[in-house]
């Protein structure tokens, strides 16, 4: 049974960094993207970025890109989502999400979820 558990939402300033993490379990994740989902009150869910478990591909989205990183670590089965620059606009529901495609955007191709974990971007 595949579970994802994300850690280390917050409370932060305009201008600051923040790093989720995601810890994956249930399955080898090979042919996964491990992907970074967003959802702010009142609005739909928002592709953040994702990477491909085994090759280390990722893609972001044009909102977060030159500010936000991702990486995974295939022995831990973690996957981080490295946030700087933060802006309130950043302020949503983060989920960490796995789903066997290559580096798709859309989150209906995507199987398995975490509960989220709230990053607040706010002076």
């Amino acid at each position: 049974q595949v579970q994802l558990v994300e850690s280390g939402g917050g409370l932060v300033q305009p201008g600051d960094s923040l790093r989720l993490s995601c810890a994956a379990s249930g399955a080898t994740f090979s042919g996964y993207t491990m992907a970074w989902f967003r959802q702010a009150p009142g609005k739909e869910s928002e592709f953040v970025g994702g990477i491909r478990f085994i090759e280390g591909t990722s893609g972001f989205s044009d909102s977060v890109k030159g500010r936000f990183t991702i990486s995974r670590d295939k022995t831990k089965f973690t996957v981080n989502l490295q946030m700087n620059k933060l802006k309130p606009e950043d302020t949503a529901v983060y989920y960490c999400a796995a789903g066997q495609n290559w580096l798709n955007r859309d989150s209906m191709r995507f199987e398995y979820w975490g509960q989220g974990t709230q990053v607040t971007v706010s002076s």
